[in-house]
């Protein structure tokens, strides 16, 4: 309970606080159209006035758990968080391309598993509270120890699952290695799920998504910091290649694309 009523004011917070970039949501993913329902809830997510106002109704709820144990509020918690599971989950498959703004502006990678499951938890917990006879405040007043190690946990796991932590020390000038001496890009260890995530958050893929037609790639190499991904795509009927040059960097990571033609070599404009 105290961890839903925490959430939910962090929530808030970010909301008001944090603001998201606007990106402009593609009208094709991986060369299929997307769905009317997924546009129209994009364009509700990408609203600042619904941001305000989702961030606004999450602090009265999270207040309202600390105040009171009324049912009519442990039941609002759970539909709450079963909607925003299945926005998140819709969010992952129709806009691979957009973050779930769960947390404002911190919330802008592109919706991963991690995500997901965060949501999911969260709503087995709400429906878990549902019959929990204490308010949030009366549960602080007197923690005992077992209840103390339960929220320690879930807090553990709950930035385990949260991709914001690391926004948010990005944010304050603490970007992820600080401290540690940056090794070289052509040596260094570059998984290649780490390549997909930093093509994904790109806006060179942002701008080259409606075009591509199939979520594989035909090829992908490595030379030097660079790794390459070359993708079929279709542009005004004519058949094409993308290639993305991806950074391996530790830090500040970039991505640069060009279209070539499927018979030609890569692009010096790489």
């Amino acid at each position: 309970m105290v961890l839903l009523a925490a959430v939910l004011l962090a929530a808030c917070l970010a909301k008001l606080l944090v603001r998201e970039q606007a990106v402009e949501a593609p009208d094709h993913v991986h060369g299929v159209p997307v769905p009317a329902a997924i546009a129209r809830l994009s364009a509700l997510r990408d609203s600042r006035g619904m941001t305000v106002g989702l961030g606004v109704g999450e602090g009265l709820l999270g207040l309202a758990l600390l105040m009171t144990s009324h049912p009519s509020v442990r039941l609002a918690t759970a539909v709450a968080f079963a909607a925003a599971t299945w926005v998140v989950s819709e969010l992952r498959v129709g806009r691979p391309d957009a973050g779930c703004g769960c947390f404002g502006g911190l919330s802008g990678r592109r919706v991963g598993r991690r995500s997901v499951l965060r949501a999911v938890l969260f709503t087995c917990a709400a429906i878990a509270s549902l019959q929990a006879p204490l308010a949030g405040l009366d549960v602080l007043r007197d923690v005992e120890v077992l209840v103390g190690l339960v929220l320690a946990v879930e807090l553990a796991l709950f930035a385990a699952l949260s991709p914001e932590l690391s926004a948010l020390l990005g944010r304050r000038g603490l970007p992820p290695g600080h401290g540690r001496p940056v090794m070289p890009c052509e040596r260094r260890r570059s998984p290649i799920e780490e390549t997909y995530a930093t093509l994904y958050e790109s806006a060179a893929w942002v701008e080259h998504e409606n075009v591509v037609t199939s979520a594989l790639p035909l090829d992908v190499w490595r030379e030097g910091c660079w790794r390459f991904l070359a993708f079929p795509a279709r542009v005004d009927d004519r058949e094409m290649e993308v290639v993305f040059a991806v950074s391996t960097a530790e830090r500040g990571r970039t991505v640069r694309a060009a279209l070539v033609a499927p018979e030609k070599s890569l692009s010096p404009a790489l």
